[in-house]
């Protein structure tokens, strides 16, 4: 494999990561670790995941159990939680904190199918905008002569390969998040 084409692999990965943390951190009608394990936390003078600070686990479908190692963090959990922009009002009990997660509206579920779309769109910009870059390079280095003709259009047909690949699994995993938020 060409060092064109590598570059590009490790462009599409990172693109592809990003996109599927983004799709983890919506909601679907059931409860998962993932909606909460990044928010940040300013904590010991610093921001933190909330997954290094406490054990995040799901009693149940609609509950978030958050368990702090160190007591002391409990209010900037709470805070950070409140400030996430998930819509939820964390309850306190000791030094365990709880999510109820309330049951989706079709409005909600809508809207966020809507935010799903937005996110893959997003994700295939930087496909091929990462697409566009090697593109560039490929032709500037054959006009340099670097590489020959032939070599140009094989590259650009690999390229072209691996962009339709990474749209797809871009495509796949949009409608498998969006029948998971659709699903009642």
């Amino acid at each position: 494999m060409s060092n064109y084409i590598q570059e590009a692999q490790r462009a599409f990965d990172q693109a592809i990561d990003h996109y599927q943390k983004e799709l983890k951190n919506i909601r679907t009608n059931r409860a998962n670790a993932g909606l909460v394990e990044d928010i940040r936390v300013q904590a010991y003078n610093q921001s933190m995941d909330l997954k290094g600070l406490a054990s995040i686990t799901v009693p149940d479908a609609r509950t978030i159990a958050i368990e702090p190692w160190d007591k002391d963090v409990v209010k900037e959990i709470e805070k950070a939680l409140i400030n996430s922009g998930l819509g939820v009002m964390p309850k306190v009990a000791g030094t365990v904190i709880h999510i109820n997660l309330p049951p989706m509206t079709e409005e909600n579920r809508k809207e966020l199918a809507k935010i799903i779309g937005q996110k893959a769109e997003q994700a295939r910009i930087v496909i091929r905008n990462v697409r566009e870059e090697i593109r560039e390079q490929i032709m500037k280095d054959e006009k340099a002569k670097a590489i020959t003709e032939d070599e140009r259009y094989s590259l650009l047909e690999d390229l072209d390969k691996s962009v339709n690949k990474m749209n797809e699994k871009i495509e796949a995993d949009a409608k498998e998040k969006e029948k998971d938020v659709m699903s009642i």
